[in-house]
């Protein structure tokens, strides 16, 4: 059986390839081309390039590392098109080499925006093919006035130029004249004529142009006569015109002229056929391959032209018949009014503009992704989990999650449906771009209205990406504040004071009431479900407070985020709220920072939220394709892959002013990841001293971590240089480091994005619906309870036999293991005490265990890590620390004190652990907290056998415990403490 790709051959006419990309050449998919399919050469072009570089993952590696040496985007696109140039040269040398040079050629482009510059055209191509240095390389050129005079030139200097964009016979001419010319110079210097040259003549776009213009013209002709007339014209400009220029080539290289150079060995210039893919599909798909078969001529076919003809082409000399007829279809078209010369001008403006726009979208394009790898961080030492990266860009899981499809993480009916409505987290940003300007209004007629005060009444997800924003860009930034809950936060200068409260704790709400102007404070009611236990509580109790001081106006203090159709939504209409702002549906709350939840907030605390959301939609648009500079995804990966390796505890290092974002990142990593039975562990804070950053021999760090170092790529404080120090010392012990630079602080709207996004990846290699959070209900059903327990009899039956003496906790720690984490889980005040006594623990006991030690303030992390405590492995090992506060907070129209429900809500978590076979205890500080962590301190001092990095810890008793004698508050620290399935296959996913 022929094959007619190869039989055109005998024809003369060589068929080359109209398209290049690295995956055909390294797969070997251009031998078979070449073998099967009879190639011959090939041809590229800035839209070639464009779909090559920018639409695929194969050059990514390239990039990465080439970004990383910190060349420009020029140098990226010159290294990735000349390598694949040299390669594919490389490949075509054989039939170079077995043709004699007459083919085996591999085109490249001189930059577009030289079309009309001459000498640069010139400079150009001699750089170029000095760069690829292969005999085998044409340098293409347009046709344009300005290009012909460089064709000339680069002939004589001896490069091989593939001439483009001709679609006039003049022009036709004028460039064959200029090859002649070239020649000339050449062999009056008495230099080799071994040069060759194509004349790239374009074919089906002269129809796509006439064809419209004849539209045109049939829709007003005036009779039927003259509409058939014009209708038989189409789809016979662009034949008509081809042929009459291989006429001219017919005629010009026949003449003494070049008779005389190829007695010197010149060779004529072929004119290639270009754009010869059928554009209308009402023509066969061979039509203009089949009319343009003739000799000393070439047809550059794309893909699926090439494949087409293999498969049903007619093969017959074609060229050069009829050339009567296509004298008569120009002089046709001429009587009908169509102007040919203005035509051919019209497509190679177009053409030259095409190539251009084509070229400043691959600039675009490879400075985007230039920018997504700058954005993803420079990591180290991840051998480990590099394959996920592979695996997730094979199953292309980006596209999984921007098409909102379950199966990249699930197959289970009962979470399919769950995650199709929690993927609003996607699109949220832009959506939110078109509030800006109400939310900006909203905050001016607050402020006219003398508010002066804003309180988030909120938990987890609700309230931790305001408390972060707050904190973050506030003027008057400290880096020891434990939150804004203790400190009020001043976001921007025009914006009104932010607090957040998130705790039950009856010291810290008491606090809060104290510092407030309750007649110039407005309360957001802030609950996706509407229900939240806390938030109801929290509203009952300020609304109560409101009413005392301004009945009549009370709803106007308030407003409400929340989900449609909640009970809070009916509540804030019922009450007069001064505004209800229903957030999207499709969002879970840990997801939900970008949305009305973080974003109010943050408007009305004076922060830029355009700049915020702008830069969450560019990385929102890195995070699209399925490559390994897609920020979210390989960070997701890694998170993952890590764990899945035996990494499972991933240490965040935060620059101070950014520090809180910290607190936001651990819940959502821990609530999406941490269940069946698995899960990451985020540990913030726990790389700190009491001094500063821990300095810490490289053996202490753990082979079950990963670290991640976030810093502000302006920041010379002395904690971010003791920050580098130990990241530096990591990474020489071997660890794997992800370092992560922020511009400013608003890419903090960047970074709430990346890592909603990598968590989701990340629970995919996992093989967990990162979504779901099954054991957060069952605490707050237990919680639920007791409470009803409590009314009934007035006291909580399992109170007093679940706490333990302080003696306990020695026994608890020897139970620590390798790969364990220690979690203290604080039911405490927000106050600066409370927080250096929890970073001394913290400190204690991680000296004395070496793993990794976390801080989690109750009530709030029972809505986010809480999760990963019971639905996680059983690594956890956990010290619950509870209190009797001072004075009590009663809760209108509840049986219950605020009092009373933390402590339900201690117990009901309790219960939990024990549940789950985790090994808990449970210490009560009693009245005097200082008093209660002194006797805490002592015991774990006392039953240490090695106490290192707490100031000067001799004879027995640490400068710690010096540091909380009566009368004495505690130390300040310098250090701030926290407050608070693709798995390659599903097979694979283990417990960690």
């Amino acid at each position: 059986m022929t094959n007619p790709n190869i039989e055109v051959q005998n024809q003369g006419q060589s068929f080359w390839y109209d398209n290049i990309q690295r995956g055909i050449i390294a797969s070997g998919e251009l031998k078979t081309l070449i073998d099967q399919y009879g190639v011959l050469g090939i041809t590229s072009n800035p839209s070639i390039f464009e779909k090559a570089i920018t639409g695929s993952s194969d050059y990514d590696a390239d990039v990465i590392a080439l970004v990383g040496q910190n060349a420009d985007t020029k140098t990226i696109y010159e290294h990735l098109a000349i390598a694949d140039i040299q390669a594919a040269a490389d490949t075509l040398e054989p039939i170079y080499e077995h043709s004699n040079g007459v083919d085996g050629y591999i085109s490249l482009e001189v930059s577009p925006t030289l079309a009309h510059d001459t000498q640069g055209t010139i400079e150009e191509a001699r750089r170029l093919h000095a760069t690829v240095s292969r005999k085998n390389l044409m340098v293409k050129v347009p046709a344009t006035p300005e290009g012909v005079p460089a064709i000339q030139q680069l002939i004589a200097d001896g490069i091989n130029i593939n001439v483009t964009l001709i679609f006039s016979l003049d022009n036709y001419e004028a460039v064959a004249r200029a090859y002649l010319a070239g020649l000339h110079m050449r062999a009056n210097k008495g230099e080799s004529l071994n040069i060759a040259s194509v004349a790239s003549f374009f074919v089906s776009r002269v129809d796509v142009l006439v064809d419209k213009l004849l539209d045109e013209k049939i829709n007003v002709a005036d009779s039927d006569d003259s509409k058939a007339r014009l209708k038989d014209l189409k789809a016979t400009s662009a034949i008509a015109n081809a042929k009459l220029a291989y006429a001219a080539f017919q005629r010009i290289f026949s003449e003494p002229q070049f008779a005389d150079l190829k007695a010197k060995g010149a060779r004529p210039q072929r004119v290639l056929w270009a754009s010869t893919g059928t554009k209308n599909p009402a023509y066969k798909d061979t039509y203009y391959v089949e009319a343009l078969i003739g000799p000393d001529t070439v047809n550059t076919l794309p893909p699926a032209t090439l494949k087409a003809f293999a498969d049903h082409g007619v093969v017959a000399r074609t060229l050069d018949q009829d050339l009567h007829e296509a004298q008569q279809t120009l002089t046709a078209l001429a009587n009908a009014g169509i102007s040919m010369p203005e035509v051919w001008q019209k497509l190679q403006d177009d053409g030259v503009k095409l190539f251009a726009d084509a070229f400043a979208s691959l600039m675009k394009g490879i400075e985007n992704k230039r920018a997504a790898i700058h954005a993803r961080g420079v990591g180290s030492n991840l051998d480990l989990a590099t394959g996920y990266i592979n695996e997730v860009i094979k199953l292309k899981g980006a596209t999984k999650v921007w098409e909102h499809d379950p199966s990249f993480w699930t197959d289970q009916t009962e979470h399919i449906k769950v995650i199709k409505n929690r993927l609003g987290w996607l699109q949220v940003a832009e959506q939110m771009l078109a509030h800006v300007a109400e939310l900006n209004t909203y905050r001016d007629e607050l402020k006219a209205k003398g508010i002066k005060d804003v309180v988030v009444l909120g938990m987890g997800g609700s309230s931790l990406a305001p408390d972060v924003m707050g904190a973050t860009f506030a003027p008057q930034f400290q880096p020891t504040n434990i939150g804004a809950a203790a400190s009020p936060a001043r976001a921007g200068e025009g914006g009104m004071n932010l607090h957040v409260l998130d705790t039950t704790d009856a010291t810290t709400v008491l606090a809060l009431e104290h510092r407030l102007d309750l007649g110039k404070t407005l309360f957001i009611v802030s609950s996706k479900s509407g229900g939240t236990l806390e938030v109801n509580a929290f509203y009952k109790y300020f609304r109560a407070k409101v009413d005392t001081h301004d009945h009549d106006n009370a709803g106007s203090h308030f407003i409400a985020i929340t989900d449609d159709s909640t009970s809070l939504q009916g509540l804030a209409t019922s009450e007069g709220f001064g505004k209800i702002f229903v957030n999207p549906g499709d969002i879970g709350g840990r997801y939900s920072a970008l949305s009305y939840f973080g974003l109010v907030p943050a408007a009305l605390a004076g922060i830029d939220i355009e700049k915020l959301l702008k830069r969450a939609i560019q990385m929102a648009s890195w995070c699209k394709p399925d490559s390994a500079s897609n920020p979210g995804l390989w960070l997701g990966a890694l998170l993952g892959g890590m764990a899945l390796a035996g990494r499972d505890k991933v240490s965040f290092i935060i620059g101070p002013q950014i520090h809180t974002f910290g607190y936001w990142v651990e819940q959502l990593i821990a609530e999406s990841t941490g269940k069946q039975d698995r899960g990451i562990v985020p540990i913030e804070g726990d790389l700190s001293d009491l001094d500063g950053p821990l300095k810490v021999a490289t053996a202490d760090l753990g082979e079950d971590r990963f670290y991640v170092y976030m810093r502000l790529a302006v920041d010379d404080s002395a904690a971010t240089v003791a920050n580098d120090k130990l990241i530096a010392a990591i990474k020489k012990s071997g660890a794997p480091v992800v370092e992560l630079t922020l511009n400013d602080v608003y890419d903090l709207g960047a970074e709430f994005f990346r890592w909603e996004f990598a968590t989701a990846v990340a629970g995919a290699v996992l093989g967990v619906d990162p979504f779901d959070e099954p054991n957060v209900t069952e605490s707050k059903q237990n919680t639920r309870k007791l409470l009803d327990e409590y009314e009934s009899n007035g006291e909580f039956s399992s109170e007093q036999e679940s706490k333990s003496p302080n003696g306990q906790l020695n026994k608890l720690v020897r139970l620590v293991k390798p790969g364990d984490y220690l979690s203290i889980q604080a039911y405490l005040p927000y106050t600066p005490e409370v927080a250096d006594a929890l970073t001394i623990m913290r400190v204690l006991l991680r000296d004395r265990t070496g793993v990794p030690v976390t801080v989690g303030y109750g009530p709030r992390f029972l809505h986010s890590t809480g999760q990963l405590h019971k639905g996680g492995a059983n690594n956890v090992v956990a010290i619950q620390l509870t209190y009797e506060p001072e004075n009590e907070a009663l809760i209108p129209g509840e049986p219950f004190s605020f009092a009373t429900l933390i402590r339900g809500q201690t117990l009901g978590d309790f219960e939990s652990q024990k549940s789950h076979g985790r090994r808990s205890i449970r210490l009560h500080l009693g009245g005097d907290v200082n008093a209660g962590f002194r006797k805490v301190l002592k015991v774990l001092n006392n039953g240490a056998k090695r106490v290192r990095s707490v100031r000067a810890a001799k004879a027995g008793t640490s400068a710690a415990a010096k540091r909380t004698k009566p009368k004495k508050t505690v130390a300040k620290s310098k250090v701030t403490t926290t407050k608070k399935k693709v798995a390659p296959t599903k097979a694979k996913t283990k417990n960690q």
